[in-house]
């Protein structure tokens, strides 16, 4: 693999302007791309018998997850979807490169939008960086005041698409239209839409350039097998150009022509060599090609290649770190799988009040008093039965607790008994909400005479 040069490759006043084209790449990115997005925009309205099919739900402390109803006791398993999603990555960039970010990631998929919006608002890539070197004249400030209309537009129902998922979207939506909208949601939405607007519509190719750690530590992961965009020197060098053509004694089939470097949405030049910006998005195979096509030569001087295919050796696809890799990510998401069939479906919390460690009643009864709260999760029942696990103590308070979602607080309870043991003894509580039953056993205190 090329050495990753240390210089800077975008173009000398930091302004790219991006060349939009057609190709295979841009075809399969758009069939990676837009059903997610789809998904994203689509998820958050959807209901099954008015429960969301996707949220994570503050004010009822759920996770509704396609029908599965989580608790936040089972956040870990996110936690491990993270895990293996991560090691997914990784096994992706040892196979081929920054794919993740060229044709999935969110901050290359709204940028391309972005880009789509400014290219047919404002005309193509050398119109538009024509107009900047020229006087602003009314028209190209409509225009320009169009696009960024069209962006905040976009932004703003990106935060609220994205708000939607942690808060209910129709209720959000009600108070948007009643102005009864609380002060830190709007906050929060102003927020969203500023970083959405910012990143895809202005910063862009910095945060690739600059922000994202990801190009720092992909060298680590690429080896010599690792099938990245590549220039093709021996075959492409010397470049000469059309003009050149007729003198050229000796030429490669590049006719330096720059749309590579043109279309390139982070603004490199793909023939100086693996470079840490690259986002491995193919538009530049997909310019290059378009070219060859034009001059009757063959595709691929510019291709997902790996270092020794590009010196001639044979592709190994089957290498020890790689197999590893996929060793790793197979036992994440097993585990993670694992973990989905072990969710809580019942959740019960039974402390000690705080106070007295026991009182003594008319009766002779010695009491202990508790506190209990309980939620419920994936249970049909809407009631949790609360007994004693010995038949020697007996429960004052409400045993049949209510399980209504966003409607768990805590209970008063006593727990006494007319024959206690001295000291402290450990007592067994039960508690049943259809076909869950939940065991916890609390210390009860006595006089020791």
């Amino acid at each position: 693999m090329q050495k990753i040069p240390l210089k800077d490759t975008t173009v000398s006043d930091g302004k790219i302007y991006v060349r939009l084209i057609k190709g295979r790449f841009q075809t399969l990115r758009r069939l990676i791309s837009w059903p997610m997005l789809t998904a994203f925009f689509l998820l958050c309205w959807l209901r099954i018998d008015d429960v969301p099919v996707l949220m994570f739900s503050f004010s009822t402390h759920r996770i509704l997850l396609f029908g599965l109803e989580l608790s936040w006791y089972d956040l870990q398993l996110l936690g491990g979807l993270l895990i293996a999603g991560a090691t997914l990555m990784f096994f992706l960039s040892m196979l081929a490169g920054r794919v993740w970010c060229g044709f999935a990631c969110p901050q290359s998929v709204w940028t391309w939008i972005f880009i789509r919006i400014e290219d047919v608002v404002e005309g193509k890539a050398n119109r538009r960086a024509k107009q900047d070197k020229q006087p602003i004249k009314q028209a190209h400030v409509y225009r320009r005041l169009l696009k960024h209309a069209l962006w905040l537009i976009l932004s703003v129902w990106t935060a609220l698409t994205f708000t939607g998922y942690f808060v209910d979207l129709y209720s959000l939506l009600s108070q948007i239209i009643h102005f009864e909208l609380p002060i830190y949601l709007v906050g929060w939405l102003m927020t969203v839409s500023a970083f959405t607007y910012l990143n895809a519509g202005i910063v862009r190719e910095k945060i690739c350039l600059h922000a994202c750690p990801y190009s720092r530590f992909q060298s680590v992961m690429l080896d010599q097998h690792s099938k990245v965009v590549s220039y093709d020197v021996a075959r492409g060098e010397p470049r000469v150009s059309k003009r050149q053509l007729p003198q050229a004694s000796r030429q490669g089939d590049c006719v330096d022509c720059t749309l590579c470097v043109q279309v390139c949405p982070v603004g490199i030049d793909i023939r100086q060599g693996l470079q840490a910006p690259c986002i491995n998005c193919g538009a530049c195979i997909d310019a290059c090609d378009s070219v060859m096509k034009k001059l009757s030569k063959p595709l691929g001087l510019v291709r997902f290649a790996s270092e020794s295919e590009l010196e001639g050796q044979r592709y190994q696809l089957l290498r020890p770190r790689l197999i590893g890799y996929f060793s790793v990510m197979s036992i994440a998401f097993a585990t993670v799988a694992y973990g989905f069939t072990q969710t809580t479906n019942l959740l019960v919390e039974f402390n000690r009040e705080r106070g007295a460690m026991y009182s003594i009643m008319g009766n002779g009864d010695v009491c202990n008093f508790y506190k209990v709260k309980a939620e419920a999760f994936n249970i049909e029942a809407k009631t949790m039965q609360m007994r004693v696990g010995t038949s020697a103590y007996r429960i004052y308070g409400d045993s049949d607790i209510a399980l209504n979602p966003g409607d768990a607080y805590w209970r008063s309870v006593r727990l006494c008994t007319n024959a206690p043991a001295a000291g402290k003894t450990a007592v067994e509580m039960v508690f049943t909400a259809g076909d869950a039953t939940l065991k916890k056993t609390t210390t009860f205190f006595a006089p020791r005479h």
